[in-house]
């Protein structure tokens, strides 16, 4: 079936948002394990997983449409130096992919293509259980500080 040429190029660069938000949240997780905070290691890692998810499905969405998935681009990559702003960072991206979500799916909807219009709900509203989720930690950080919070977060 073959795909409206501009919502093709949008998921195209919705890809290189989740390409980007893999490679960030692997590097905040694996920053994580090395300061020997298991607990945010194993969340990072698993966004990370979740936007590998996303990626795989825009690919084969893109596919499906007769389009040509562009996996050699990518966005900035802001590393947070500590968790806090690593937090910080993750939120700005998420917000940025909750953004670009409500356009595409807006966009979709323009081209009457309704089943890809679902297909990009569905990522959206993995996207803000993901704002949902840091925004949790920043709120626990703000009510704890950042000392107790992070000692929380090693191994038990």
């Amino acid at each position: 079936m073959k795909g409206n040429e501009k919502l093709l190029g949008v998921m195209n660069s919705l890809l290189a948002d989740e390409l980007t938000a893999i490679n960030q949240y692997m590097v905040h997780s694996e920053m994580c394990a090395n300061w020997g905070y298991e607990k945010l290691h194993k969340h990072f890692e698993k966004r990370a997983i979740s936007e590998m998810k996303h990626a795989e499905k825009l690919i084969g969405r893109i596919l499906f449409l007769e389009g040509r998935p562009t996996v050699s681009e990518l966005r900035k990559i802001v590393i947070g130096a500590d968790v806090g702003k690593q937090l910080d960072n993750d939120h700005a991206s998420e917000e940025t992919a909750i953004k670009a979500y409500n356009d595409a799916v807006k966009l979709a909807a323009e081209v009457g293509d309704n089943a890809s219009r679902d297909f990009l709900q569905e990522i959206l509203n993995d996207e803000d259980g993901h704002i949902d989720g840091i925004e949790e930690l920043q709120d626990q950080i703000a009510q704890m500080t950042l000392p107790v919070f992070l000692s929380t977060q090693v191994k038990e």
